[in-house]
């Protein structure tokens, strides 16, 4: 079965040309011209992605975001920016979106991004990890102690490697190199962004873990071992 995406992208001849490609590489696609007509597709229909312009009309590609999330939908996104939104990255992160990718852009790095997005969650380790008191779900992406969160794609993989190494500190060259391969605009500040984004969310489902700087490295540690 194909994988459905939806592209909302406001300049007809990007969009045209971006579902040609898409298609091409076998995803079906749905385009759309304006946000608002994004979440109207979105509340009725099951995507396994949607690609996002944060400039669009009627409702902007951030409007889009946090409505989805406020009313549960988890489908994974990927936010397209201009070099001037670096804000609207930030801002886009916080409300949920899985990656972005900033304009101009090579296509096969759009592929890229597209298939890391919609990856199939059966490609990762069926069995649930755990360290300390969080238990990090693979079918589901959520992150669970006394309460319970879902990671998006890039949090679920910086989580699941700290996991995986929870004795070894891993330096911010080996994660950019293993979770951030095919983004070359990928940076240290990149990574520590992602840290503070699983830090908070450490908080939120009540862990008593947390990501720890040891070693020119990051591990995961306990608060009593923080102490």
């Amino acid at each position: 079965m194909a994988i459905r995406l939806l592209l909302a992208e406001d300049t007809h001849d990007l969009n045209r040309a971006l579902t040609t490609i898409l298609e091409h590489e076998n995803y079906e696609v749905v385009s759309v011209y304006d946000g608002e007509e994004a979440l109207a597709r979105i509340s009725h229909e099951n995507f396994d992605g949607v690609v996002l312009d944060i400039m669009m009309p009627k409702k902007d590609g951030l409007q889009v975001l946090s409505e989805m999330r406020a009313k549960g939908n988890y489908t994974p996104v990927l936010l397209l920016t201009a070099k001037a939104e670096i804000d609207d990255r930030v801002v886009g992160l916080d409300a949920g979106a899985d990656d972005y990718l900033t304009k101009p852009f090579a296509m096969k790095e759009l592929l890229a991004r597209v298939r890391s997005m919609t990856r199939r969650h059966d490609e990762y380790a069926a069995k649930p990890l755990s360290f300390g008191d969080i238990v990090l779900d693979a079918q589901t992406f959520e992150l669970a102690a006394s309460n319970a969160v879902r990671l998006s794609v890039k949090e679920f993989e910086l989580m699941q490697v700290l996991v995986a190494h929870a004795d070894e500190p891993l330096s911010v060259d080996y994660l950019l190199g293993r979770i951030w391969r095919q983004e070359p605009d990928a940076e240290e500040d990149t990574v520590w962004l992602y840290v503070s984004y699983l830090r908070g969310k450490l908080k939120w489902v009540g862990s008593h873990v947390t990501i720890q700087r040891r070693d020119d490295g990051f591990c995961l540690a306990t608060v009593e071992e923080r102490a």
